[in-house]
């Protein structure tokens, strides 16, 4: 029997939660394994991680680490919320639709508000017409406005954009988390500094990306406002977050960050996500669905020539963001890959023809 050959390239743009973890994240986890250290975050690396996020991002911040984005946002959630809030964010958030409740469970029930807005973006007269819907006891107070940061189908807030949402919360008596799962793409397709597209923003809360930037696992809260974070330690604790050997999330961090390797993964995945939207606009009967500001590229495919892809090996979601494909672009991500997949799609295309 012939062995079937090997693929040179990764058959997968289902996600940057698929990709490794990338070299400088890795040197300094290695780096990190050699002796032992304090533990629970009372290490030399933690508090160097800490305090070069605050050197990054221009302001003193409190720093958290926890293991995975869902704990990041929920807890952070959990903190600005009671029982009896509410939070209002996009319908197609992540907090609402890939997160199996756990906002509400986190915050004992706390009851997420839906708004609209075209491009994955909250329309700020959607928001307040949310805030200002009820105000009897009957209805859950609307406490935090949650926006992503870039959105779920691939969109950039502008600082304009965000300062607009910031100033409504303001109004109102609103909190604002930032869930930044793709932060760093957004900030290098947006040209502002870490500050300006945060804390000087309006953001109250960053959660910020770890895992789908080049690291293995663990996320980064950043509490701009401080007096939000307390007793944040020990909602972490609580809630099984708290790391014993925290160094091996602290230590990629501190990689990411001292080389500027974070901003370097996320632009490159958001070139190959130019190259990638590029092809696909010269093959006749795909449609891009959203703009492309970042490192996925959505695009509507005739169900037949999805399922001949998938046939071929190719993964990648169709469920994420809206009713088409969803093709997500990482740090490691090759031109050749890319190239790959395109041709496979024009090859199906001939042979659906």
């Amino acid at each position: 029997m012939v062995s079937a050959p090997v693929a040179t390239h990764p058959l997968q743009f289902a996600s940057d939660n698929y990709s490794g973890i990338c070299p400088e994240a890795l040197e300094y986890m290695l780096n990190a394994n050699s002796g032992d250290v304090p533990a629970y975050g009372d290490d030399d690396w933690t508090q160097r991680a800490a305090d070069t996020f605050r050197t990054t991002f221009e302001t003193d911040c409190e720093v958290f680490f926890v293991f995975n984005g869902t704990a990041a946002n929920s807890l952070t959630l959990a903190s600005l919320c009671q029982s009896y809030h509410s939070v209002i964010c996009h319908e197609l958030a992540h907090i609402e639709t890939d997160e199996c409740g756990a906002p509400e469970f986190a915050s004992n029930g706390s009851k997420l508000l839906l708004a609209q807005g075209s491009q994955g973006k909250l329309d700020p007269a959607e928001v307040e017409r949310l805030i200002t819907k009820r105000s009897d006891i009957h209805y859950p107070k609307p406490k935090v406005i949650s926006l992503t940061q870039s959105t779920e189908v691939g969109t950039v807030y502008t600082a304009d954009e965000l300062i607009a949402l910031t100033g409504l919360a303001r109004r109102y008596g609103l909190k604002v988390h930032m869930d930044g799962a793709r932060f760093a793409n957004a900030l290098v397709a947006s040209g502002k500094t870490p500050a300006e597209l945060t804390w000087k923003a309006g953001i109250d809360v960053l959660c910020c990306c770890g895992t789908k930037n080049g690291m293995g696992l663990g996320e980064a809260i950043l509490f701009f406002d401080r007096s939000l974070a307390e007793d944040f330690d020990y909602r972490c604790k609580q809630a099984g977050q708290l790391c014993s050997k925290m160094r091996f999330i602290s230590a990629p961090w501190l990689g990411l960050l001292e080389t500027g390797a974070w901003l370097r993964n996320a632009a490159h995945a958001n070139r190959m996500a130019a190259y990638l939207e590029q092809q696909l606009r010269q093959i006749p009967g795909l449609d891009i669905l959203f703009p492309r500001q970042a490192n996925g590229v959505f695009v509507q495919m005739p169900p037949p020539l999805i399922d001949a892809l998938h046939r071929r090996g190719w993964r990648f979601y169709t469920f994420i963001g809206s009713g088409g494909v969803r093709l997500m672009c990482a740090w490691n991500t090759t031109p050749e890959a890319i190239d790959a997949l395109v041709g496979d799609i024009k090859a199906a295309i001939a042979t659906l023809a």
